[in-house]
């Protein structure tokens, strides 16, 4: 029997881990609009303000051994034994132990020789701040004292610096203690008094502890591990002050319990922000700030809105008032799209994990997870214009601003920077553009989102270029602008140019590299004179640049539809006549005009991003030319893990490929099963009527379906990025989890596709695509100002075709129906 680490909690709607000891950490996130942070089921990670790199707030150590290290950390001393509810640091063995992640909080409890301490992590709605709600009971039949030692350590705001400019840092650290009569805050103030207008606090709540620690060497001992700090071991603080060297915060405090008596201690981990003429302390209102020469103590930093946040949880009833509301913002937005299939697999998908992961990666794109630093990478103009696609129902508001914040990176000839930072909203030099996808996806995000609400009025919006001021125009050009980018660079088979490479970052056809020290996707390109066409490009512009026609027509842009239609029509021609490989597409024109992804190559035959593409475009279904590249992603991609990017594997380094031949056979873009491009297929199948086929690809890469908890090792709640292909050392192993473009592609691919719910400009078109076995299911969708309840009922075991559809017991002749105020009941016949 398989070992398994945890189950689903439906009714709650959490997932709850019952081994500490998962095969890789299994975390949650916690926040939803400004204040972040990670948190894996040991209680490991961190948290930031807005961006992971800028703002860091507590330090975290990637890659780390023992792994997952750093978090915040409560230690238990009772008499000589040293443990934590969350199993690590101390990883003392629990008597029981359980961590219940949630939607937006993590609940750790753990117990041992009749102590339970449960810790509820979360973040309240318009807060600053992480809450954690420790509560402690006695379940023995006698009195219990124990030691309570809280623990968390400041990283120095920039990630990256933080673990480089020692001879500063290690100088910089500044603290305050503030010991009042019912809390104990501790402030990190590193930089305060410069450039800054910010610090952090760790707050005892609601009691005064009994000491505190502030300076890392001293609380655990230099040469220490976070297992065994010294105070904890020697049961008492050092009072230690942090100035200069490794600054933390630790709280101690002395509990006694009666038999069966609990008690509850808040701790506030928050982030302030101050003017700049309001950085310090008044004088005024308190005396003590001036010195003996009657000058202001400018090193008493204005600690005004850290108290009011500390006043509003300083107490329990507050935090579960704060508790409730976050539960109920979710419910909301997870009640705007639920299915009921009989299927518990499918519905907790659906209706809990599918939605939920797209929200958070729309929160932080590919910024910060156990796989992405937060330094390296910010908010992908590509990424986040995919991920809209995910979250749009949820949140219309909030992504209108991102498609106007993403279109603001964009430049005057169509192209952008690659990446934007999310604190200053501005493009990323480092990374650059030129990946000559990205503009497609703008149209590809906005026409998602007037679809779902129906504001035409974005269209009108003035977005600069590269956010100059002054260089605004409306929206709608930004798109033509994007259409345009495509048509004026073509190659010589009339097919779109790669640039540094399309969706496939690691497909480098204009690289060359050969230096170790250089970024394959920053390197500077060999274009000039460059032949390299990309199949997978062409394929988008064909899907996108009809969604850009029929916005056009739509707005009453005759011309514009009617010339962008055309273009299409080229652009189908030009894959039919030099993009067709005979059994499936080709997947690209190399610098030098030689095909990739042909039965003419050794290594990488074929690959899935071209078909999945052209198939969902329909580009030459009347030759049989979708039918036949689907029947080739069986016959070559798939495996029981799903579908690989690419087959047969890359065995040697291929200069003019690039990143994508460096990695070894069956991982990453090197013949990986990336989840991201799975729904891709998925989706063309539904386009050729394939329902069967869409669910087996569907159901072979979806979470809930995870047989082997061990083998696949990453959380088996949410989508990864990758699974090991069939040429792996280990197939089936998972990695890059959460964030990721799966997540939004999934949620299309069976909630628009196979579901068959799909939003248009005037309502919802129904037009499902089912496997035989599914006979009927009920879906709850809400629309704009509308509510519809659609049974969609299949007692033949159809794969594709609606015969009848009633709206409000009256028939329908068409396959949409219109989005009116109210609610409405929908049944549909297949």
């Amino acid at each position: 029997m398989k070992k398994t680490y945890g189950h689903f909690d439906d009714k709650n709607r959490e997932y709850v881990i019952t081994d500490p000891a998962t095969p890789f950490p299994w975390i949650n996130y916690l926040g939803n609009e400004d204040f972040f942070s990670l948190i894996s089921n040991t209680a490991g990670g961190y948290s930031f303000y807005k961006d992971a790199k800028f703002r860091r707030i507590t330090r975290y150590r990637y890659n780390d051994v023992p792994m997952d290290n750093g978090g915040r950390y409560f230690y238990i001393k009772d008499g000589d034994v040293v443990w934590s509810p969350g199993w690590k640091p101390c990883k003392t063995p629990l008597d029981s132990y359980e961590c219940r992640h949630g939607l937006n909080y993590t609940r750790i409890t753990g117990s041992k020789n009749g102590i339970e301490v449960s810790e509820l992590f979360f973040v309240p709605l318009n807060t600053w701040a992480e809450v954690q709600k420790v509560t402690i009971r006695n379940t023995t039949d006698t009195k219990k004292t124990v030691k309570l030692f809280s623990f968390a350590e400041w990283c120095l705001w920039n990630a990256a610096t933080d673990m480089e400019n020692f001879q500063r840092n290690l100088s910089t650290g500044e603290v305050e203690i503030e010991q009042g009569e019912s809390s104990t805050v501790i402030y990190h103030k590193t930089e305060y008094k410069e450039r800054r207008n910010h610090y952090a606090y760790y707050a005892l709540a609601n009691a005064r502890a009994d000491g505190f620690d502030t300076d890392r060497e001293s609380f655990v001992g230099l040469y220490n591990e976070l297992a065994n700090p010294q105070c904890v071991m020697a049961g008492k603080p050092s009072g230690s002050v942090a100035h200069g060297w490794s600054p933390i915060a630790s709280h101690y405090i002395e509990v006694s319990l009666m038999p069966g008596e609990q008690r509850d201690f808040i701790f506030l981990l928050g982030y302030v922000e101050n003017a700049q003429e309001e950085k310090y302390a008044d004088p005024h209102a308190d005396p003590t700030l001036i010195t003996s020469l009657g000058a202001l103590d400018r090193t008493i930093v204005n600690k005004e809105k850290a108290h009011a946040t500390i006043e509003r949880f300083s107490t329990v009833e507050a935090v579960d008032k704060a508790f409730d509301e976050l539960h109920a913002m979710w419910n909301g937005l997870l009640d705007k799209f639920q299915v009921s299939t009989g299927d518990d697999r499918l519905d907790r998908m659906v209706n809990i994990w599918n939605q939920y992961q797209c929200m958070i990666t729309f929160n932080f794109s590919r910024s910060a997870s156990f796989f992405e630093s937060g330094i390296g990478r910010g908010m992908g103009f590509r990424d986040s214009n995919q991920d809209l696609v995910g979250f749009v129902h949820q949140v219309p508001e909030r992504a209108r601003q991102r498609i106007i914040d993403i279109a603001s990176t964009q430049f005057p000839d169509g192209g952008c920077y690659h990446q934007y930072q999310p604190l200053t909203k501005r493009g990323n030099n480092d990374i650059g553009g030129g990946f000559n996808d990205d503009p497609m996806w703008l149209i590809f995000g906005t026409v998602a989102y007037v679809r779902e609400t129906g504001d035409f009025g974005i269209l009108d919006e003035k977005v600069p270029w590269d956010n100059k001021p002054g260089s605004e125009v409306s929206l709608m050009e930004h798109l033509r602008i994007s259409f345009n980018h495509v048509v004026e660079n073509l190659g010589p088979h009339k097919l779109p140019l790669i640039g540094r490479a399309d969706w496939n970052d690691c497909l480098n056809l204009n690289c060359f590299s050969w230096d170790p020290n250089e970024s394959f996707q920053t390197t500077e390109n060999v274009s000039e004179g460059s032949k390299a066409e990309s199949l997978m490009i062409a394929g988008l512009f064909v899907f996108c640049g009809r969604q850009y026609a029929e916005l056009c027509k739509v707005c009453g842009m005759e011309t514009e539809a009617k010339r962008a239609t055309g273009c299409v029509d080229d652009m189908v021609e030009a894959v039919k006549k030099y993009g067709w490989d005979g059994e499936w597409y080709l997947r690209a024109y190399d610098f030098y005009g030689n095909k990739i992804g042909s039965h003419e190559n050794e290594e990488g035959k074929i690959f899935i991003e071209s078909q999945g593409f052209c198939t969902m475009a329909g580009i030459g279904m009347e030759e049989g030319m979708v039918s036949k590249a689907l029947d080739s992603c069986k016959r070559y991609l798939d495996s029981e893990h799903g579908m690989v990017l690419n087959n047969p594997a890359f065995t040697t380094y291929h200069v003019e490929m690039g990143e994508i031949s460096s990695y070894p056979a069956g991982y990453k873009e090197n013949a990986g099963i990336f989840c991201h491009n799975n729904p891709w297929v998925i989706i063309g199948e539904t386009v050729a009527g394939r329902g069967d086929d869409a669910w087996d690809h569907y159901t072979k890469i979806c979470p809930a379906w995870i047989k082997d908890q061990t083998l696949h090792k990453v959380e088996p709640y949410v989508y990864c990025q990758m699974v090991a292909g069939k040429d792996a050392a280990r197939p089936g192993e998972g990695k890059n989890s959460w964030l990721t473009g799966t997540a939004a592609w999934n949620w299309l691919a069976i909630t628009q596709y196979i579901l068959g719910i799909r939003p248009t400009y005037d309502g919802l078109e129904i037009d499902p695509c089912l496997p035989e076995t599914m006979n009927e299911y009920t879906v709850k969708r809400k629309l704009r100002d509308s509510e519809f309840t659609i049974t969609v009922k299949n007692p033949n075991g159809k794969q594709k075709g609606v015969s009848r559809i009633t709206v409000d017991g009256k028939p329908v002749d068409s396959n949409v129906v219109k989005a009116l105020p109210g609610k409405h009941v929908v049944v549909v016949e297949m």
